[in-house]
């Protein structure tokens, strides 16, 4: 089936999905945590319901209600066997150092996509810490066997802060804790924070001091979770509004640690109106302007960015995240191919891209590569097509945003499935 977007005008209010990293998150670590945990809103997509089965595999108890999940963990005595992630790179990364406490050998494998994924810098640090780690010269499938009893480790942070949250989640379940050398620079920093919040709220001990991460072994308490909303997937209605016309993402919190919330700076800095108040951000059409962006810390934002500015006046350069080369789909490659494809005028750099923006994009058909974040920044773009953008309909943007079509449409966006 294709999915046809033709463009329109949006405008009204949307409620933007939970956060997919805070939901992750939580959801491993209740499964670690002695006693019963709800988490309150979170997440249910493809890619969290892969955790929630790797969580099922630790030995926890999961029940799934509306507006909730209850998960009573604490045991932590799987068998050994196999765990499929899916789509999932986040559920596999987290759930290989989690793994690693375990004394029976885990595989975790995934989908094609997956099989791309690196895994290198993380069990190069796993297998520093006494754990056999056996994979495809750094890639998936991967065998892990423990017990990880902690201790200290160096551990590549230049590929994904994922590698580092993997080892910080399962520090507090090891008999010495652990105590986490970064190197190499931190990419996506904003995501190691939000393991860090979330690890204190379950009752863990961080302490931070420039590169070193410190985490001791007390472990995990149960705890009621409330799972915030999604800067990540807000960004795509907010640039919808500054595209075309004007709408308003609720259920936000701009004090949340999720570096995504960049999204209001960006738009903003770019020339578009912007109201935050309360729980609510509100994004208007202005004239755009060409703008230079740092996407390092932000690299799930780069394509609904580059939509952004495609049709801004000048030259805008994003630039600073050669990681998002390791996501669902090269995504510097496909965000660049989607620009050009429709109509715009991109080139790809070592660590982003250069974008000289034109009049209007003319629209066409895209290849999403199954990227849920080039799918839907995809679909924004048909505000400000002359013709219609098209694609295959593979339900890609389940694993993070099961609403938007639906939402799109709300927001006055014309989609026609053939």
């Amino acid at each position: 089936m294709i999915l046809e977007f033709g463009g329109g005008h949006a405008e009204g209010t949307v409620s933007p999905p939970p956060s997919k990293s805070h939901t992750h998150r939580s959801f491993f670590v209740a499964g670690m945590a002695e006693g019963q945990s709800r988490i309150s809103g979170p997440l249910m997509s493809a890619d969290t319901k892969a955790t929630l089965s790797a969580v099922r595999f630790m030995g926890a108890d999961v029940s799934v209600r509306e507006g909730e999940v209850l998960i009573r963990g604490g045991s932590m005595q799987p068998g050994s066997g196999t765990v499929d992630v899916l789509n999932s790179g986040t559920t596999m990364r987290i759930f290989a150092g989690i793994a690693s406490l375990f004394s029976v050998p885990v595989t975790i494998t995934g989908d094609e996509s997956i099989m791309r994924r690196p895994m290198g810098p993380l069990l190069d640090a796993l297998t520093s810490m006494g754990v056999s780690c056996v994979s495809r010269n750094g890639f998936p499938p991967v065998t892990i066997t423990g017990p990880n009893r902690g201790g200290d480790v160096r551990i590549d942070g230049s590929v994904s802060s994922q590698f580092v949250s993997s080892i910080m989640l399962a520090a507090p379940m090891m008999e010495k804790g652990a105590c986490i050398h970064v190197g190499g620079g931190l990419v996506s920093a904003p995501y190691v924070s939000i393991t860090e919040s979330i690890i204190r709220k379950f009752g863990g001990d961080v302490r931070k001091a420039g590169d070193l991460i410190e985490i001791g072994n007390r472990r995990y308490r149960a705890s009621d979770y409330p799972v915030p909303a999604d800067f990540s997937s807000a960004a795509f209605p907010l640039v919808a509004g500054a595209l075309g016309g004007r709408v308003t993402a609720t259920g936000l919190d701009p004090a949340d640690a999720q570096g995504d919330k960049a999204i209001m700076d960006i738009l903003r800095r770019a020339g578009a109106k912007v109201i935050s108040s309360g729980s609510s951000v509100t994004s208007e059409k202005e004239d755009l302007e060409a703008v230079d962006v740092d996407m390092g810390d932000t690299p799930d934002l780069f394509p609904i960015v580059a939509v952004l500015l495609s049709t801004a006046k000048g030259t805008s350069r994003l630039h600073g995240a050669p990681h998002l080369r390791f996501k669902e789909s090269d995504r510097i490659e496909s965000t660049v191919r989607m620009i050009n494809t429709l109509g715009g005028d991109a080139t790809g750099t070592e660590d982003g891209c250069i974008i000289r923006g034109v009049a209007r994009l003319r629209g066409g058909s895209i290849d999403h590569l199954d990227d849920h974040r080039i799918m839907m920044a995809a679909a924004v773009a048909s505000l400000v097509c002359s013709g219609p953008v098209s694609m295959k309909d593979t339900g890609c943007h389940t694993v993070s945003y099961p609403e938007f079509v639906e939402q799109m449409v709300s927001l006055g966006i014309k989609v026609v499935r053939k």
